[in-house]
């Protein structure tokens, strides 16, 4: 698990911007089951993460008309049993983060793995997710 005093400031950088947090394996599946489109960003210690995932995510939540009723975040290497929980969601898909995940009445509908944000500008991730707001989202 990583030190706390590592991973708060990049939980912060969500939090302080609307996201609610999915800590434990029960707040994970209660949120997908809730009515909805739920954004998940799963966070990371990885730079990509730090450089241009969670400031994508920030930017496209802010450039959009279209939106998640949800914005929700877990992070990997700390919330263990939320994020393990959260995978069991997002199979097929391998083991990601940082990982971003669209879910429409809990079913998956858009998911940016870490393979695709590394070497993606921050820029370029928002309109992916602005994409499927637009798609998805009401």
């Amino acid at each position: 698990m990583y030190p706390e005093e590592i991973v708060i400031p990049m939980k912060e950088e969500l939090t302080d911007n609307g996201f609610s947090e999915l800590l434990t394996a029960g707040e994970v599946e209660a949120q997908l089951t809730k009515e909805g489109t739920t954004l998940v960003m799963i966070n990371s210690v990885c730079g990509c993460s730090a450089g241009t995932a969670r400031p994508g995510v920030l930017m496209a939540v802010a450039n959009t008309e279209k939106k998640p009723d949800f914005l929700t975040t877990t992070f990997a290497g700390f919330d263990v049993d939320a994020v393990r929980t959260l995978r069991m969601h997002l199979m097929p898909f391998p083991p990601s983060s940082p990982a971003i995940a669209l879910f429409k009445n809990g079913q998956l509908v858009h998911f940016i793995e870490r393979h695709q944000i590394e070497g993606r500008s921050a820029q370029m991730i928002a309109q992916n997710l602005i994409g499927a707001f637009q798609q998805h989202c009401n």
